[in-house]
């Protein structure tokens, strides 16, 4: 246990020593590309949708305006969340308001 304890104290002792300015820009861009991960599932998502609404239209090819209609909504409920993501990693990143703070 003993050596847990010094491991911690020493670590932070290390982030210490480094400039506060530093250590929110690095954590910033950590947290961004972290934000990021969220863009991974609408990906998934839309290319799933447009994979089977294409599939759909070609079963029933009069179908064709209702179905790419429903699949642009449902991409754009799935979109929400990329962007979500993106403005979240753009203000960590370039509006970061812990800096106005140091």
């Amino acid at each position: 246990m003993e050596v847990e304890v010094n491991f911690i104290v020493r670590f932070l002792n290390w982030l210490a020593s480094f400039e506060p300015k530093v250590l929110v820009l690095a954590a910033s861009a950590i947290g961004a590309g972290l934000a990021m991960i969220a863009g991974i599932g609408p990906g998934i998502g839309q290319g799933y949708a447009a994979g089977k609404s294409t599939e759909m239209v070609g079963r029933r090819p009069k179908h064709q305006s209702s179905v790419v209609r429903v699949m642009l909504l449902g991409q754009a409920v799935a979109q929400t969340t990329g962007i979500y993501a993106l403005i979240i990693a753009l203000v960590l990143m370039f509006a970061n308001p812990l800096l106005k703070l140091l």
